[in-house]
């Protein structure tokens, strides 16, 4: 472990990026809050973050993070696009990724990249199979979606130009406002269709365990380059997740449970169409997100351990009693 006082976080404005801030806060570490538009309200009422309004894909962005450097003991890299837009991704993932490396360049910061569990050739998996750090990886000429693509092109340029840095690979990231996610299976009209039940575990991971993994990773000299899967310890089933969110949420009402071996049928007889078809009747796509696997976070465990935590419907209630 290292001594950390005051820490770059880019991204601080997103869903991650503003839990980090909250949990560095809370451990009375500054920040340095770095945002494309909106930063939060309550920053201004908070003199340890210093608000940082910077667009990481502008061309003189560079020299500005340079000047923010000197004093910060540690940068969380959490900034990056989530949608499906190949050109944003190429601007802003890896476009910014190259933009705060070469403005570390000669600096003694450490660095935290927030990567993710997409990075995985779950092709090269089958139903059953355990998901781990020693799991084969996509490659970028071959990644399913441009999110895919994004994340393996910023964790290699991470491999390239430094000799130490966590890569933190978050599974489905949920909590407080954002408590669904596309794991799941998909809506047709009124009706869930939830693909999978009680076979295989959901790689999530509660937002605030995510802040503090990489707080904590923030605070621990890497030894080399590391990749270490974020996950939470009581990982629910899909019908389990969907059954609890019922009870607390009220919804989904009517679900439609389909298992995974029906729907790979159903996708492989679509494949002459699949083009024209959502990314969950691809091949490639459904494997990722809804093949039943295992996981395992004990590396992160060992490595970067952390309290016990609560069960996943205890996280669930929580979460939706404290949506904004």
């Amino acid at each position: 472990m290292g001594e950390v006082t005051r820490i770059l976080i880019t991204g601080a404005s997103g869903f991650v990026g503003g839990a980090v801030v909250r949990a560095a806060r809370a451990q009375g570490i500054d920040v340095i809050a770095q945002y494309r538009s909106l930063p939060h309200a309550n920053w201004e009422s908070d003199a340890g973050i210093e608000p940082l309004r910077l667009d990481l894909s502008d061309p003189g962005a560079q020299n500005s993070l340079k000047e923010q450097l000197p004093g910060v003991d540690a940068v969380i890299h959490a900034a990056a696009h989530m949608g499906d837009d190949p050109k944003a991704h190429e601007t802003l993932s890896v476009g910014g990724t190259k933009t705060l490396l070469d403005a570390m360049q000669g600096e003694q910061a450490r660095l935290v990249l927030v990567s993710s569990i997409a990075v995985y050739d779950t092709m090269a998996l089958k139903p059953g199979d355990l998901l781990d750090e020693a799991s084969p990886l996509e490659t970028t000429e071959t990644a399913r979606d441009p999110y895919t693509k994004a994340k393996l092109a910023q964790e290699a340029l991470v491999r390239d130009a430094r000799q130490s840095a966590w890569l933190i690979r978050p599974g489905a990231v949920w909590g407080s406002g954002r408590t669904w996610h596309a794991l799941l299976g998909f809506w047709a009209s009124k009706i869930f269709v939830q693909i999978g039940g009680d076979d295989g575990e959901l790689p999530v991971v509660h937002v605030d365990h995510l802040a503090e993994l990489l707080i904590k990773a923030a605070r621990t000299v890497p030894p080399g380059i590391v990749a270490v899967n974020a996950l939470d310890d009581d990982r629910p089933s899909r019908a389990r997740f969907v059954s609890a969110h019922r009870k607390w949420a009220g919804w989904p009402r009517l679900v439609l449970p389909i298992s995974f071996a029906v729907w790979l049928k159903l996708i492989r007889l679509l494949k002459p169409v699949a083009s024209r078809l959502p990314g969950l009747f691809r091949e490639p796509i459904a494997r990722a997100r809804l093949m039943p696997l295992s996981y395992s976070n004990e590396k992160g465990r060992s490595i970067l351990a952390g309290p016990s935590q609560a069960d996943f419907e205890t996280l669930l209630a929580q979460s939706l009693e404290d949506r904004p």
